[in-house]
C-alpha cells in the first residue's frame, strides 16, 4: 500500500453504474468525478498502489505539464512538478474523496451481456456493470530489440536509477520522450550515446528537447540521427562487455560501451482488448482501438480513454477521464479543443458542429478513416485548411516544400514536364506530396487546382509521428511513393494496368552511404528507380575502379544490362543515404516487350551510353591535357566532389584557384550584404587540383542542420535555398550537425548606410538588429532575397567564383574535356540524366 492511504476493505456491489479498470491519471480523474457526481463506481487496479507507470519514473524526475495551451477541468490535482509531489499529491486525493478502490485486482475478461458488462477477475470473482472504462497504461507490454544479441545481459528496457550507474559509456536506443529522459539523467557520470532511426526527435515534449539540446551543446551527450542498431556484440577482451552495431548514413558503425538501455515505446494490450472484443481499424499489431468521439469502444458500453487510446500525455488523460463521466451521465461536455477546432473550420462549414465537419472530413478521405476520431481531432489541429480557387498552383515541380495535402473537396492536375498539359488528375478523398514526405525531396510535379477546392495541408513533420503510430498508414503512403516515382520514371506511356502492376510488385530499398546497389558482373536484378539521394557509377578499368558518373534521386540506373541480357556493366553505390525502388528484371522485361515507346527510349540510352563509356575511359588511359594536370581525371574530380557532399547538395560555390587574384573580394561583399558576417571562407576548404570547394553551405537536399532547432528557424525557400531567419536562438545545433562547416555563430550587426558593395552591386540594406549582443547562426542563403543573384559570384573580378548545380557540375567531370570549370560545360547523359 502506498504510503498515507488507508488499507480498507471495498465490499463488492454485485453491480455497478460503472467500473473504471487503471488507476492511472484517467483512472483516478474519472473516479474522483464519479464520486463528485455521486455515482455508483468502482476504481480496479492490478498493482498494490495507484499510478504505476508514472512511479517506474526516474527518481526525481520532473514530470511534465503538456500540452501546455490545454487547460486541466477535472478536479484531480496536477501541476509540473516532481515524480514524488505528484505520487503524493494524488494519495492525499485518494484519502480526501474516499475513493472507492480496489487494489491486486487484476482483470482477466470482460463480456457484453444483453443488459451489461461482465467482468472476470485473477481471484475468480465477478463483477458487472453499466458501463466500463479501461484506463489502463501500455508499459507492460514493453517493445524489445529483434537483433541478434538483443537478449545480452547489458541490454535493458528499464532504468529505475539513473544514479546506480557511474563513468560508464551508455547507448541509449530510441528518440522519443523516455529515452531522452533517460539519457538526460545519466549525464555527467556517464557518457551517453543516443541512437535515434528518425531524423529529428519530433516525438519529444518541447521541454525535452530544449533540455537534450542544451545537453549536447556542452557536450554533456551526442547522438547518432537516421541511425538503426543492427546487432549486439559481446566481448571477451577489452574495457566495454559489449559493441553495438549500427547502420547510420555513413554507413555501419561500431560502437563500443558497458551496456544498452533501449527505449522503444510499448505494444497495446491488443490481444487483451480484442479478446474484450473491441475492434481495430486494421490488422496492424500497433493500431489503436476503434473509439467514438466519445471515447466509446466498438463494444456498447465499454470506453477506452488515456495511454490505451493513444493519448498517453497526463494532461490529456485527466480530461478524458473527467470527460467519460459526463458522457457516461448524458451530459453535455465539449472537449477541451473544441473551440480551437471552431476557429479552424471558421472558413469552411461554419454552419455545422465541429463534430459533423470532422465526420465529413473522414468521410471524403479514405486514408482518414485508418485514424481514430481522437488522432483525427489532432491532425485537423495541426494543420491549414487552404480553399484555392481555380487555377491556383499549390506547389511547383522542384519546389523544396514538404507539406502533406488532403483533398476533402475539388479537382486538382498534376504536370510533371514543363508543358502546360497535365499528366494526372487528383479528385476528393486522395491526397498529393508522399514522396515529399516519404523521402523528403523536391516536388516531382507542379500541381494546380481545376475547381474551387478545400485542402488539409500538414506539416511533415505532423505527418511523420502519424505515420509512425498507424504502420497501415505508412504502407499506404509508401505504396502511392513508389507509383508515383515509377511513374515519373518510366511510365508515362504506360497503361494504368501496367503502372499498377509495377507499383504493387515493386520493392524500396534502402543503402546506407557507400553501400553497393549491385555490383559490375552481376547478373541483372532489375531496374533502380533512385526516390531519394544520390548513386554514383562506376567501372573497374586498368585495374582500379573509376567513377564514370554520377545520378540524382529522381532518375534510373541498371537498364544496360536489361537491354544487352549481359551482367552488370558497372558498379553503383550511394553516394549518400539513398532509397530505391527496385523492378524486377522479368516483370521490368514483360513491360519492355509489350511497350515500344519504353524500349525505344531505353535502347537510345543504351547506345549513349556505350559511346560516353568509350569517351570516359579514353580519357581515364591517357593523360588529361587540361589544367587540371594528369591526376586530375574526371574518375578523380568526381570522387573528390562526392566526398565533399556534392551527392546531397542542391548548391556548391567552387573557386578556379588558377584564376583567383586572391583579392577577396568574394568575401567582402558576403559580409556588407550580411549585416557584417560573411558566410564564405574562401581560403578554407578542400582543393583538388585547381578547383576549391570553399567552406560555404552546399543546401542539401536534406539539410542536416533543420534536424534539431529549438525554434524551428531554419527553412527551405521554394528554390532550394536553405536560410536561418530571426527568431535563431543561438544554441548552437545547427552548426554541430553540420559535416561541412559552414556555419558559425556570429553578432548580427545594423547597418543603416549602404556599404560600398551594397552600392556597386545595386542592393538596397537590410534592416538587421543586433540580437541583443548575442550570437546566433548564420550560414549562406544564396542571397535568396537578391534578384540578381549571390553576391559572390558577381563581386568575382575574374570569373573564378562560380555556383553551380552539383548534377551539371559532375556531369562535367564525366564528360568534359576543357580547361576549366568556368569555361563553356559540355554535357553529357548520364544513366538517368
Amino acid at each position: 500500500m502506498p504510503k498515507n492511504v488507508i488499507s480498507k476493505q471495498v465490499p463488492m456491489l454485485e453491480h455497478f453504474n460503472t467500473i473504471i479498470i487503471g488507476s492511472g491519471p484517467s483512472g483516478l480523474s474519472a473516479a474522483v468525478r464519479a464520486t463528485e457526481q455521486k455515482l455508483s463506481y468502482l476504481l480496479l487496479e492490478a498493482e498494490q498502489e495507484p499510478a504505476s507507470t508514472i512511479r517506474s519514473y526516474l527518481r526525481g524526475k520532473l514530470v511534465m505539464s503538456e500540452p501546455r495551451a490545454l487547460p486541466i477541468r477535472s478536479p484531480l490535482p496536477f501541476t509540473a512538478s516532481l515524480r514524488e509531489t505528484v505520487l503524493d499529491t494524488w494519495e492525499k486525493t485518494i484519502i480526501d474523496y474516499n475513493l472507492n478502490i480496489r487494489y491486486g485486482s487484476k482483470v482477466t475478461g470482460i463480456h457484453r451481456r444483453e443488459k451489461w458488462l461482465e467482468l472476470e477477475l485473477a481471484d475468480g470473482s465477478q463483477v458487472t456493470a453499466d458501463h466500463m472504462v479501461l484506463a489502463i497504461g501500455v508499459q507492460g507490454n514493453l517493445r524489445q530489440l529483434q537483433i541478434p544479441g538483443g537478449d545480452v545481459p547489458q541490454v535493458q528496457y528499464q532504468l529505475d536509477d539513473p544514479q546506480a550507474y557511474q563513468d560508464e559509456t551508455i547507448v541509449v536506443i530510441g528518440g522519443g520522450d523516455s529515452g531522452v529522459e533517460n539519457a538526460l539523467a545519466l549525464t555527467g557520470r556517464n557518457q551517453i550515446i543516443i541512437l535515434n532511426r528518425a531524423d529529428d526527435f519530433s516525438n519529444c515534449k518541447e521541454s525535452n528537447l530544449s533540455q537534450l539540446t542544451e545537453a549536447r551543446k556542452r557536450g554533456a551527450l551526442d547522438w547518432l540521427l537516421e541511425t538503426r542498431p543492427q546487432a549486439i556484440e559481446v566481448n571477451t577482451k577489452g574495457e566495454f562487455p559489449i559493441t553495438v552495431v549500427a547502420n547510420t548514413p555513413n554507413g555501419i558503425e561500431r560502437i563500443p560501451c558497458h551496456r544498452v538501455i533501449a527505449r522503444l515505446g510499448a505494444l497495446p494490450s491488443r490481444p487483451l482488448l480484442e479478446g474484450f472484443g473491441v475492434g481495430f481499424p486494421t490488422d496492424d499489431l500497433a493500431a489503436l482501438p476503434l473509439l467514438s468521439s466519445h471515447y466509446e469502444s466498438s463494444v456498447p458500453g465499454l470506453y477506452i480513454i488515456g495511454a490505451l487510446a493513444g493519448y498517453p500525455l497526463i494532461k490529456q488523460g485527466i480530461n478524458q477521464g473527467y470527460e467519460v463521466i459526463e458522457y457516461i451521465l448524458g451530459n453535455p461536455v465539449e472537449p477541451a479543443d473544441t473551440a480551437l477546432l471552431r476557429d479552424k473550420f471558421a472558413s469552411f462549414c461554419n454552419d455545422r458542429g465541429v463534430d459533423d465537419v470532422l465526420e465529413k472530413i473522414r468521410k471524403s478521405v479514405p486514408l482518414l478513416k485508418m485514424l481514430t476520431t481522437l488522432q483525427l481531432r489532432e491532425l485537423v489541429l495541426q494543420s491549414n485548411i487552404l480553399q484555392p480557387e481555380p487555377g491556383d498552383i499549390i506547389f511547383k515541380r522542384n519546389d523544396y516544400s514538404t507539406t502533406f495535402f488532403f483533398i476533402i473537396e475539388g479537382d486538382l492536375d498534376v504536370l510533371i514536364d514543363e508543358d502546360d498539359i497535365p499528366d494526372a488528375k487528383l479528385t476528393t478523398g486522395q491526397f498529393f506530396g508522399e514522396m515529399a514526405l516519404v523521402s523528403g525531396r523536391r516536388r516531382a510535379g507542379t500541381v494546380r487546382a481545376r475547381t474551387k477546392c478545400v485542402l488539409i495541408e500538414t506539416p511533415r513533420r505532423v505527418m511523420q509521428k502519424l505515420v509512425d503510430s498507424v504502420q497501415s498508414m505508412r504502407r499506404v503512403l509508401n505504396e502511392v511513393a513508389i507509383k508515383w516515382v515509377v511513374h515519373v520514371c518510366i511510365g508515362l506511356t504506360l497503361s494504368e494496368e501496367d503502372l499498377n502492376n509495377l507499383a504493387s510488385h515493386a520493392t524500396l530499398k534502402s543503402y546506407a552511404a557507400g553501400e553497393e546497389l549491385f555490383h559490375e558482373g552481376d547478373q541483372a536484378d532489375g531496374l533502380y528507380l533512385i526516390q531519394s539521394g544520390s548513386v554514383t557509377v562506376s567501372r573497374m578499368i586498368g585495374g582500379r575502379e573509376v567513377v564514370l558518373f554520377y545520378v540524382a534521386a529522381g532518375n534510373y540506373v541498371g537498364e544496360m544490362s536489361l537491354v544487352s541480357g549481359e551482367p552488370r556493366y558497372a558498379t553503383v553505390r550511394a553516394a549518400v543515404a539513398t532509397e530505391a525502388v527496385l523492378i524486377d528484371a522479368g516483370r521490368m522485361n514483360d513491360i519492355i516487350a509489350r511497350n515500344p515507346e519504353i524500349r525505344s527510349e531505353l535502347d537510345a540510352r543504351y547506345l549513349k551510353h556505350l559511346q560516353d563509356q568509350e569517351k570516359r575511359q579514353q580519357l581515364e588511359t591517357t593523360d588529361n591535357p587540361g589544367s587540371l594536370g594528369n591526376q586530375s581525371t574526371p574518375s578523380n574530380l568526381i570522387s573528390f566532389l562526392i566526398q565533399q557532399g556534392v551527392g546531397e547538395a542542391t548548391d556548391v560555390l567552387l573557386i578556379d584557384e588558377s584564376l583567383c587574384v586572391r583579392c577577396n573580394y568574394c568575401e567582402d561583399a558576403c559580409a556588407d550584404t550580411h549585416g557584417g558576417a560573411t558566410r564564405l571562407d574562401r581560403d578554407a576548404g578542400p582543393i583538388f587540383a585547381n578547383i576549391r570547394v570553399p567552406t560555404s553551405c552546399r543546401h542539401c537536399e536534406h539539410p542536416h542542420c533543420m534536424k534539431d532547432c529549438p525554434p524551428d528557424a531554419i527553412h527551405r525557400a521554394p528554390h532550394g535555398e536553405v536560410y536561418i531567419d530571426d527568431s535563431c536562438i543561438g544554441c548552437g545545433n545547427c552548426q554541430q550537425n553540420c559535416p561541412y562547416d559552414v556555419i558559425q555563430m556570429a553578432v548580427i550587426q545594423d547597418q543603416p548606410e549602404r556599404s560600398i558593395w551594397q552600392i556597386l552591386l545595386g542592393i538596397q540594406p537590410k534592416a538587421l538588429p543586433i540580437v541583443g549582443g548575442s550570437k546566433v547562426a548564420v550560414k549562406c542563403d544564396m542571397c535568396k532575397d537578391i534578384k540578381e543573384g549571390p553576391v559572390c559570384v558577381r563581386a568575382c573580378p575574374v570569373g573564378a567564383a562560380l555556383r553551380v548545380n552539383p548534377e551539371e557540375l559532375l556531369n562535367y567531370a564525366g564528360g568534359s574535356n576543357t580547361d576549366s570549370v568556368t569555361n563553356e560545360v559540355f554535357l553529357t547523359e548520364s544513366d538517368g540524366n
